[in-house]
């Protein structure tokens, strides 16, 4: 008669929690994801100079072209989006940290080890992706628009414009790069596996030109395409750790019978 494994029991502190203790619990959470993001942004006011003209103002620069501000309130707005955006970005790490915090009493022992290695590889794509928008994507895509104009027309960009392009850019390409780390969790759960990504690369590949459309704010194919690029290396990349993920897991439940 074969012996079945007894479930794998949860050590003393985590109890079963109620409805109400469970929001408490996420009010917490995001209490102190929001205060990490708010000392993220005073630090960066202390150095909104750099921040602006360094920063957000260098791929403009470097492609000569000149902002305009437009409204009496423009270089106000823009201080202070840029010491927000500034603020999410370096916040980053420690709002991943306080959302594994919050699932963690859910997990068992042996899955809070692959939590830790997740909260870093989580903060390593969405910075991967934020420095392959502000150093590659955007300085092609500006490259590409100033070579557009007339003699009778003069080509200058109002800020609000521009730093909204900037965000997006930046923030999107952050978030696309997550696409490894959906892969590992998925595949942990057994949602998908290796085979599934590669019988439907065809399908992905559609989907990632519809993404790239998306998140991308200019209606131009090149830059779109530069959206994309990553992407599809980045579907490969997940088959390999779905691949790996899969394989572990089955040699784990193996070991474990």
């Amino acid at each position: 008669m074969a012996l079945t494994n007894p479930p794998q029991q949860r050590t003393d502190d985590e109890r079963e929690l109620t409805f109400v203790e469970h929001l408490d619990e996420l009010r917490g959470t995001l209490f102190k994801a929001i205060i990490g993001l708010i000392l993220a942004t005073i630090g960066c006011a202390f150095f909104i100079e750099w921040i602006v003209q360094d920063l957000l103002m260098k791929p403009l620069v470097k492609v000569g072209l000149q902002a305009q501000v437009l409204t009496p309130y423009g270089i106000v707005m823009l201080y202070f989006q840029a010491a927000l955006f500034g603020g999410f970005i370096l916040s980053m790490p420690n709002t991943l940290f306080w959302l594994w915090d919050f699932i963690r009493p859910g997990l068992y022992k042996h899955e809070r080890r692959y939590a830790s290695f997740l909260v870093f590889f989580t903060a390593l794509c969405f910075f991967a992706g934020v420095a392959f928008a502000y150093f590659i994507l955007i300085p092609f895509a500006l490259n590409f628009f100033s070579t557009f104009g007339t003699d009778n027309i003069q080509l200058n960009v109002a800020i609000n414009e521009y730093v909204s392009f900037l965000l997006t850019l930046i923030l999107g390409a952050g978030l696309v790069f997550e696409l490894p780390v959906i892969t590992y969790v998925l595949t942990r759960f057994g949602l998908i596996t290796p085979a599934f990504l590669r019988k439907y690369r065809r399908h992905a590949i559609v989907v990632i030109l519809i993404v790239a459309a998306l998140i991308t704010p200019t209606p131009d194919i090149f830059t779109q395409a530069i959206m994309a690029a990553p992407l599809f290396v980045l579907y490969e990349v997940s088959i390999f750790i779905s691949a790996v993920t899969l394989k572990r897991k089955i040699k784990r439940e193996e070991s474990e019978e």
